[in-house]
């Protein structure tokens, strides 16, 4: 069975944040755990982080950030303390995508898949050369996929972008590619909001 107190710190990539933080709770019960679960994690959540960070604790303290959207500005004042956390404590950041986090907080901690209500998949289109024909091509292809299977496919263009191609982001490009996760769980029509995301690779180039 998995000792609890050997659980570090880390990044947790979910489309279902409650859902994860329960595990968490239920997992980690022989330990304390505080939650900041928020739709939007703003200043005033991350300087309660921090103050809970610094309440000293004799075993290991788990705090965990949960959030559909975090603003630079939060994350940014969370460095410091991500990068060296007081003793026994432990981060966990729980998001449903890498693109909400800056490139400075998933440096500090390692990122795992949790139970994603989509399937990774892997993007065909090289985005660094995209024209109109393979972006209508690929807007046909996929002009009837559902809500859960377009989320797969903004996580994998972005796979695609960051990883394959290894495409430095402007930052137009990730604010669309935020824009396009928030849009799908407004329920927005995924052919649409896919066309957003690669129409920003159309003008880049």
């Amino acid at each position: 069975m998995l000792d609890p107190d050997t659980i570090k710190g880390h990044i947790l990539i979910s489309s279902d944040i409650e859902a994860e933080v329960e595990k968490l709770k239920l997992l980690l019960k022989s330990n304390r755990v505080v939650a900041f679960v928020q739709e939007k994690f703003l200043i005033e959540h991350a300087k309660a982080v921090v103050a809970e960070a610094y309440i000293s604790e004799s075993k290991t303290k788990y705090i965990i950030l949960g959030a559909l959207e975090f603003n630079a500005v939060s994350q940014n004042s969370l460095l410091k303390v991500l990068e060296e956390p007081p003793r026994n404590i432990e981060f966990i950041i729980i998001s449903p995508t890498k693109s909400n986090l800056l490139p400075t907080v998933r440096s500090r901690l390692p990122i795992i898949k949790g139970q994603l209500s989509q399937i990774e998949k892997e993007c065909e289109l090289n985005l660094a050369r995209l024209d109109y024909d393979a972006v209508f091509s690929f807007l046909k292809t996929n002009s009837r996929i559902t809500r859960n299977e377009a989320k797969a496919t903004v996580e994998a263009l972005y796979n695609r972008a960051t990883v394959v191609d290894m495409l430095i982001l402007s930052q137009k490009q990730l604010d669309n590619f935020d824009m396009a996760y928030r849009l799908l769980e407004l329920n927005s029509r995924p052919q649409s909001v896919l066309a957003l995301i690669l129409m920003g690779f159309i003008d880049a180039n």
